[in-house]
């Protein structure tokens, strides 16, 4: 804190492990509380809840809990208004949700699409749907998204457990399936994108699955590995390739062809996250060192955020508009 008792700027916290995953939740009456994804390489791993002591200005753990595998993805459910059960979604072998409260986190359900075999195709990501909490689609090593419906007890009180279904599944890429993210374009519910190992970016809506629109495809078919859509217009969304040095801004309305490349990174991207109060404003992190605020509006320069050590990986928080969280490595 300083002299004159203004909030601090930076919280930072350590974790006991390598951190890979991490999400900020959104429920009003839970501010500024993270989860947190270990990446350590063997079956058990861990996630810990970790929240803002305000008094003491310093991020404390709140819970740790056992997971299989590392998380390659967390999600807080996106309940904005706190109408939903307090649910975390996690990604690795397969989906899982889970019921957080005060005292414990307990594994609600399991989602496997593939009850028949022993095996399973690992999960590289998934994404909750912003206007649909019910919605989760998840992108995997075996060419597939599916779309799963979550029935999640809405009324508050209820301890029904959890539970889920396929909605759907469909083959996305001709590869491996990297990313998946929802736009709130058409009304935020059917609409989502999808990048992999082909180098693509392709656009699905659920009501018409028959067929998908390549967006984006990278000119040397590098696999790309994330994508993001900007937070107040439905019609741009950034990726990137993977071990790239730059971030590719797309137009949906103008497929294939990028608006803008941002190649201020000397090493390659780790992490895009748009500004959820600004549509020309996007936030990028690599493992040159630093994390890099650019904006999409001409006349403005890029400005360098903080000075770090290594890998850095970043998350913008949804219930406070200025605040960004690193992971530094």
């Amino acid at each position: 804190m300083s002299l004159h008792g203004k909030r601090k700027e930076i919280y930072k916290y350590e974790a006991p492990w390598t951190v890979y995953a991490m999400n900020w939740s959104v429920r009003p009456d839970k501010r500024f509380r993270l989860a947190l994804g270990s990446f350590v390489e063997e079956y058990n791993n861990k996630v810990q809840l970790v929240g803002l002591e305000e008094e003491s200005s310093e991020f404390v753990c709140r819970n740790t809990f056992d997971h299989p595998y590392p998380t390659t993805k967390i999600m807080w459910i996106p309940d904005t208004k706190g109408v939903y059960p307090d649910l975390l979604a996690t990604s690795g072998d397969y989906l899982r949700i889970w019921r957080v409260s005060d005292t414990e986190t307990r594994l609600e359900c399991l989602l496997n699409n593939n009850k028949n075999s022993d095996f399973c195709a690992p999960l590289t990501s998934f994404d909750w749907n912003e206007v649909d909490p019910n919605l989760l689609g998840t992108s995997s090593i075996d060419t597939t998204c599916t779309i799963w419906g979550l029935e999640t007890g809405q009324v508050l009180g209820r301890v029904n457990l959890v539970s889920g279904h396929v909605k759907t599944q469909l083959i996305a890429h001709d590869k491996e399936v990297y990313d998946i993210a929802f736009s709130r374009a058409g009304g935020g519910r059917d609409m989502f994108a999808s990048v992999g190992a082909d180098g693509s970016v392709r656009m699905f809506d659920l009501r018409h699955l028959e067929h998908s629109t390549i967006i984006y495809e990278d000119p040397q078919h590098h696999p790309l590995l994330r994508l993001c859509w900007n937070k107040q217009d439905p019609n741009y969304l950034a990726t990137m390739a993977m071990d790239g040095m730059e971030v590719v801004i797309l137009d949906v309305r103008v497929p294939c062809t990028p608006v803008a490349r941002l190649n201020n990174h000397r090493a390659c991207v780790n992490g895009i996250a748009w500004a959820p109060h600004s549509s020309c404003h996007i936030c990028t992190a690599g493992k040159q060192t630093r994390g890099l605020k650019d904006t999409m509006a001409p006349g403005n320069n890029l400005v360098e955020l903080e000075q770090v050590s290594h890998k850095v990986k970043l998350m913008k928080s949804g219930t406070c508009k200025q605040s960004l969280a690193i992971i530094v490595q």
